[in-house]
Protein backbone atom coordinates (compact mmCIF):
# COMPACT_ATOMS: atom_id res chain seq x y z
CA UNK A 1 0.00 0.00 0.00
CA UNK A 2 1.34 3.41 -0.97
CA UNK A 3 1.35 6.40 1.33
CA UNK A 4 -0.66 9.35 0.16
CA UNK A 5 1.34 12.46 -0.59
CA UNK A 6 0.12 15.06 1.85
CA UNK A 7 2.33 17.82 0.52
CA UNK A 8 2.27 19.12 -3.03
CA UNK A 9 5.50 19.31 -5.04
CA UNK A 10 5.35 23.11 -4.75
CA UNK A 11 5.29 22.93 -0.94
CA UNK A 12 8.17 20.47 -0.96
CA UNK A 13 10.26 22.67 -3.24
CA UNK A 14 9.51 25.75 -1.15
CA UNK A 15 10.44 23.97 2.10
CA UNK A 16 13.73 22.74 0.64
CA UNK A 17 14.47 26.22 -0.70
CA UNK A 18 13.74 27.70 2.75
CA UNK A 19 16.17 25.25 4.36
CA UNK A 20 18.87 26.12 1.84
CA UNK A 21 18.31 29.87 2.17
CA UNK A 22 18.21 29.94 5.99
CA UNK A 23 20.82 27.27 6.65
CA UNK A 24 23.39 29.82 7.84
CA UNK A 25 21.05 31.29 10.43
CA UNK A 26 21.05 28.06 12.47
CA UNK A 27 23.88 26.26 14.27
CA UNK A 28 23.35 23.12 12.16
CA UNK A 29 21.44 21.81 9.18
CA UNK A 30 19.27 19.72 11.49
CA UNK A 31 18.30 22.79 13.55
CA UNK A 32 17.20 24.55 10.35
CA UNK A 33 15.24 21.50 9.27
CA UNK A 34 13.50 21.19 12.65
CA UNK A 35 12.51 24.84 12.64
CA UNK A 36 11.19 24.91 9.08
CA UNK A 37 9.44 21.54 9.31
CA UNK A 38 7.44 22.85 12.27
CA UNK A 39 6.36 25.83 10.17
CA UNK A 40 5.10 23.73 7.25
CA UNK A 41 3.60 20.98 9.40
CA UNK A 42 5.73 17.95 8.60
CA UNK A 43 8.11 15.87 10.67
CA UNK A 44 11.80 16.82 10.46
CA UNK A 45 12.79 13.42 9.04
CA UNK A 46 10.52 13.98 6.05
CA UNK A 47 11.97 17.41 5.31
CA UNK A 48 15.48 15.99 5.75
CA UNK A 49 14.70 13.36 3.08
CA UNK A 50 13.41 16.08 0.74
CA UNK A 51 16.62 18.10 1.28
CA UNK A 52 18.82 15.04 0.62
CA UNK A 53 16.86 14.18 -2.52
CA UNK A 54 17.19 17.76 -3.76
CA UNK A 55 20.95 17.73 -3.12
CA UNK A 56 21.33 14.43 -4.99
CA UNK A 57 19.26 15.67 -7.93
CA UNK A 58 21.31 18.88 -8.14
CA UNK A 59 24.61 16.97 -7.99
CA UNK A 60 25.70 18.39 -4.63
CA UNK A 61 25.53 14.95 -3.01
CA UNK A 62 26.39 11.46 -4.23
CA UNK A 63 23.54 9.12 -4.98
CA UNK A 64 20.98 7.97 -7.53
CA UNK A 65 18.97 10.86 -8.93
CA UNK A 66 15.19 10.77 -9.19
CA UNK A 67 15.43 10.47 -12.97
CA UNK A 68 17.80 7.52 -12.74
CA UNK A 69 15.62 5.86 -10.09
CA UNK A 70 12.55 6.10 -12.35
CA UNK A 71 14.55 4.65 -15.26
CA UNK A 72 15.74 1.76 -13.08
CA UNK A 73 12.15 1.03 -11.99
CA UNK A 74 10.96 1.05 -15.60
CA UNK A 75 13.77 -1.31 -16.64
CA UNK A 76 13.02 -3.66 -13.73
CA UNK A 77 9.34 -3.77 -14.75
CA UNK A 78 10.38 -4.52 -18.34
CA UNK A 79 12.73 -7.31 -17.24
CA UNK A 80 9.97 -8.85 -15.11
CA UNK A 81 7.55 -8.72 -18.04
CA UNK A 82 10.08 -10.23 -20.44
CA UNK A 83 10.89 -13.05 -18.01
CA UNK A 84 7.18 -13.81 -17.71
CA UNK A 85 6.83 -13.83 -21.51
CA UNK A 86 9.86 -16.14 -21.85
CA UNK A 87 8.37 -18.55 -19.33
CA UNK A 88 5.09 -18.62 -21.27
CA UNK A 89 6.97 -19.24 -24.54
CA UNK A 90 9.01 -22.07 -22.98
CA UNK A 91 5.85 -23.77 -21.72
CA UNK A 92 4.13 -23.33 -25.08
CA UNK A 93 7.07 -24.71 -27.04
CA UNK A 94 7.31 -27.70 -24.68
CA UNK A 95 3.59 -28.32 -25.10
CA UNK A 96 3.75 -28.20 -28.90
CA UNK A 97 6.91 -30.32 -29.00
CA UNK A 98 5.20 -32.97 -26.90
CA UNK A 99 2.09 -32.80 -29.08
CA UNK A 100 4.26 -33.31 -32.17
CA UNK A 101 5.89 -36.38 -30.62
CA UNK A 102 2.55 -37.83 -29.56
CA UNK A 103 1.00 -37.37 -33.00
CA UNK A 104 0.66 -40.57 -35.00
CA UNK A 105 2.77 -40.64 -38.07
CA UNK A 106 0.82 -40.91 -41.32
CA UNK A 107 2.36 -43.07 -44.04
Amino acid sequence: MRKSTKFSPEVRERAVRMVQEHRGEYPSLWAAIESISAKIGCVPQTLNEWVKKSEIDSGAREGVTSEERERIKALEREVKELRRANEILKLASAFFAQAELDRKLKY
